[in-house]
């Protein structure tokens, strides 16, 4: 990791810039498989899934059988992992759920707004080096308590042409029973348009590469909508003098091990601690089996030194991380500054680790500076809002004239009928045509 010391404001927008990546070739590249995908189908998904994870598979869809044998080559531990996971996430995002909303807003009107599932979801679940059961879990969890009719999870084949026995335990473990062998840009294709084996969803959800999130935003020019930008992983720590570096060391390395894509970032006013956490970097960064995956990540990573916690503040907030994580003694002081994170970690004994697994908040977040806009995945992300309203004859008298004038400054005089026909025979005496 480079130290950069007290950088000025002006600078913090360059200093927060993400590894840049060849959009334009990869785009193409990616266009040209969706496209593929919506004209042939589960032909030209075999073929990518032969080319890219060289797999020869005859069934794109996981059997029912496969999914019920699950968990029987898993250690009891990981089983109780699984479902301790599961029922934190359930109880968090249970608790979420909108009762309608009904408001009077002048005397007869009366409005009201009701969340209604999305009938159709996609759930990518990243495979290959580092399987994500945890996402089946993030994912399907709340896609079942908000009700969605049919859920479609995608997850890459092992090289024996089998999903990970605990991708299928979990899956089991939330009540998912549409799975498909299918990974990368060609899964998220198949759901968008849907094959002769995969269902058409209408939104997709889930992490991946920089490949599979270009597929996700393209596949909205066929009207599909996505949970979010969701690509490398990403972790800044802001730390001051009471944190301890062993921690503050083992959360940066924790998500450079994501992926060689993959950036942390470590902010402080106390260079004491900056020197320090490097140093403990160094140590534990040898005793990970991913250790030359993180060493690629930590290159493109870097440690600041601010002069003020106020400027900590506005660079955290520039750079917009995905998970933020606080080691600081007034750490919920600082929390309320904090305008710009996908999830936050307070404390340290808080562990970004946490919020990826058990503690029952959602680890599927916006990354590249998308919080500035974007939150991460919640049980609002399963439902769509629909208002509604109703007028009494009273309610119409109420709002009408209003209505009927501001249709007509804008032109539209069929919007100010559309009132005026009722206003007219509401006024009219009983019986009378």
């Amino acid at each position: 990791m480079r130290i950069i010391r007290y950088p000025e404001r002006k600078d913090f927008p360059k200093l927060t810039q993400r590894p840049e990546i060849d959009t334009a070739t990869m785009e193409d590249t990616v266009a040209g498989i969706i496209e593929d995908v919506r004209t042939r189908g589960d032909e030209a998904v075999r073929d990518y899934t032969r080319r890219f994870d060289r797999v020869e598979t005859d069934s794109l869809e996981v059997s029912s059988e496969e999914i019920e044998a699950s968990g029987t080559g898993l250690d009891t531990l990981l089983k109780e992992a699984i479902d301790l996971a599961a029922r934190n996430i359930e109880l968090f995002h249970r608790a979420q759920a909108d009762k309608t909303l009904e408001v009077e807003t002048s005397p007869g009107v009366i409005c009201r707004r009701r969340s209604v599932a999305i009938e159709k979801v996609g759930l990518y679940v990243p495979g290959g080096s580092a399987p994500l059961l945890s996402t089946v879990l993030m994912l399907g969890i709340p896609a079942k308590i908000a009700g969605c009719r049919d859920i479609v999870l995608c997850t890459p084949p092992g090289r024996d042409g089998r999903v990970d026995e605990a991708i299928l335990y979990a899956a089991k473990r939330v009540g998912l029973n549409k799975l498909y062998r299918i990974g990368g840009v060609q899964a998220v294709a198949a759901m968008a348009h849907g094959t002769e084996s995969v269902p058409r969803v209408f939104k997709i959800f889930g992490p991946g590469n920089n490949y599979v999130t270009a597929a996700k935003q393209l596949v909205g020019r066929y009207g599909v909508a996505i949970d979010m930008p969701a690509g490398p992983s990403e972790l800044a720590v802001m730390a001051d003098g009471s944190a301890e570096p062993v921690f503050v060391a083992a959360d940066l390395l924790s998500q450079a091990e994501h992926g060689p894509d993959s950036q942390v970032i470590l902010a402080s006013t106390d260079e004491t601690l900056i020197h320090n956490v490097l140093m403990e970097v160094e140590k534990q960064l040898v005793q990970l089996p991913r250790k030359d995956i993180a060493s690629k990540a930590l290159a493109s990573s870097t440690a600041v030194l601010l002069r003020t916690v106020e400027e900590m503040f506005d660079f955290i907030n520039t750079y917009a991380p995905e998970h933020l994580v606080i080691s600081m003694e007034h750490f919920e002081e600082a929390a309320g500054h904090i305008r710009n994170a996908g999830s936050v970690f307070l404390g340290n004994y808080s562990p970004e680790s946490v919020g990826d697994y058990t503690s029952g908040t959602n680890h599927t977040l916006p990354t590249h500076g998308h919080a500035v806009a974007f939150s991460g995945v919640s049980l609002d992300s399963f439902v769509k809002k629909i208002t509604f309203q109703y007028l009494t004859k009273e309610g119409l008298n109420a709002i009408g004239n209003a209505t009927a004038a501001m249709a007509r400054a804008e032109g539209l005089v069929g919007h100010a009928r559309a009132v005026e026909l009722r206003l007219a025979s509401v006024a009219r005496p009983a019986g009378e045509k």
